[in-house]
């Protein structure tokens, strides 16, 4: 009995233990059971939970995306904003040289029309006053030539067909449409800078001298104004014009002639210039009818 009892009481122990651990489980899952509606819910909640998550963070990245996609467009307006400042500042800066370049430029324009208008009004008065000297000046040139030809009537006596034959012609080109005011007063001039050149140079030049009704050929020597010579070439005539007088004075024989013909070969530049002493008519107040006077030729 014992024996048996023995044997059975660790398998009674065991199947007791293997059903309290079934009722166990049991129980558990009846727990489990009873907490799977729970489950569920608290399942779909958080799956609920996780999608609305979800789009909201979607929206947020979304939204943050396209405030960096603004910004970056805006960053660019004010980068070609920047650029078309610098450009523009480039070129108001150019302008503004160029400005500064047209005022002086401007400004020296303006100083030269002035300097013109000016030259323009001295022109115009210029004008003015040759006109008014061009009315003037035949009359002043015509009085000129009176006067220059009297001074040749009274003057030595050399050269007078040639000396009276350029007055002429210089009168007779007054008259003349060819010849501008200006010209003619030219002529007119040029007559008297060559009058005023004889009375500075010493000449030789031949001709023939009436004496006494007979032509004489020799050569004539004028010294300046001062005097008028003539000797024949074998020195046997030598004459002097005499201002009183108006008229030709033989020179007696001697030195003189000697010196004038030295004088002559001087003008021909035949010999080298020197002191020489000439016969000489004195002054019309002079006390002697005639002096030694020496001439440097």
């Amino acid at each position: 009995m014992n024996d048996r009892h023995c044997r059975i009481g660790p398998y009674y122990g065991k199947r007791h233990k293997r059903t309290a651990m079934e009722s166990n489980v049991k129980e558990q899952h009846k727990k489990i059971t009873g907490l799977l509606p729970l489950l569920a819910l608290l399942l779909v909640a958080g799956l609920q939970t996780k999608v609305v998550y979800g789009a909201e963070l979607d929206t947020v990245i979304k939204a943050g995306a396209d405030k960096t996609a603004a910004a970056q467009a805006s960053q660019r307006r004010i980068d070609s904003t920047v650029a078309q400042s610098d450009k523009l500042l480039r070129q108001f800066q150019l302008v503004n040289k160029q400005i500064e370049g047209l005022q002086v430029y401007n400004a020296q324009l303006t100083r030269q029309i002035d300097s013109q208008r000016q030259t323009m009004a001295d022109i115009a008065e210029s004008v003015e006053n040759a006109a008014l000297i061009e009315r003037q000046i035949i009359p002043l040139s015509l009085n000129m030539l009176d006067a220059l030809e009297q001074f040749i009537r009274l003057d030595l006596p050399f050269k007078l067909e040639e000396r009276q034959t350029s007055v002429e012609q210089v009168r007779e080109n007054m008259d003349s449409a060819h010849f501008s005011a200006a010209e003619k007063s030219r002529q007119v001039l040029e007559l008297y800078a060559i009058e005023s050149e004889y009375s500075a140079t010493l000449e030789q030049f031949d001709g023939v001298l009436t004496i006494a009704g007979q032509q004489r050929q020799g050569a004539f020597l004028r010294i300046g104004r001062i005097a008028l010579l003539f000797q024949t070439a074998d020195q046997s005539l030598t004459e002097v014009w005499s201002k009183t007088d108006k008229q030709w004075q033989t020179v007696a024989a001697g030195d003189y002639r000697r010196a004038v013909a030295d004088a002559i070969r001087m003008a021909k530049k035949q010999a080298p210039l020197d002191m020489i002493k000439l016969p000489l008519p004195a002054p019309v107040n002079a006390t002697a009818s005639q002096r030694k006077a020496e001439v440097a030729s």
